[in-house]
C-alpha cells in the first residue's frame, strides 16, 4: 500500500505534478481581507491578462481617511491634464520639503 498525494488546480480542478504548478497570490480582491495563495497549472497562467506594463499606480486618499489603490495606464493618465509631465514635475514630493523652500533661518 502507498500514499499518494496529488495537486490540484484551485481554478480547473485538474491534478499535476508539482514541476506542473505555478502559485499566484491574489493581493487584493473585494472577497477578501488578506492576500490568498493559489495554485494554478503552468499551461492555465495564460488565463492571468495583464492589462499592459505602462501602467501608473495611485494611491487614493479620500478626507474621510479611507485608502485605495488606482491603476491606470499612462496614456489615460496624461489625459488628465494638459502638460501631465510637467504637472508631476511641479508636484511636491511625498517626503522632505515644500518645492520652494531652503534650509536655514534665513542669515545666511
Amino acid at each position: 500500500m502507498a500514499i499518494v498525494s496529488r495537486k490540484e488546480s484551485d481554478l480547473s480542478g485538474e491534478s499535476g505534478t508539482d514541476a506542473e504548478f505555478a502559485s499566484v497570490v491574489v493581493r487584493q480582491h473585494p472577497s477578501i481581507d488578506q492576500p490568498k495563495s493559489l495554485d494554478v497549472l503552468v499551461s492555465e497562467l495564460d488565463s492571468f491578462k495583464d492589462i499592459g506594463g505602462d501602467l501608473v499606480i495611485l494611491e487614493v486618499r479620500t478626507p474621510n481617511g479611507e485608502t485605495r489603490d488606482v491603476y491606470m495606464k499612462v496614456p489615460d493618465f496624461n489625459k488628465l491634464a494638459p502638460d501631465m509631465p510637467k504637472v508631476l514635475k511641479e508636484a511636491r514630493g511625498t517626503r522632505g520639503r515644500v518645492p520652494g523652500t531652503r534650509v536655514g533661518n534665513g542669515n545666511g
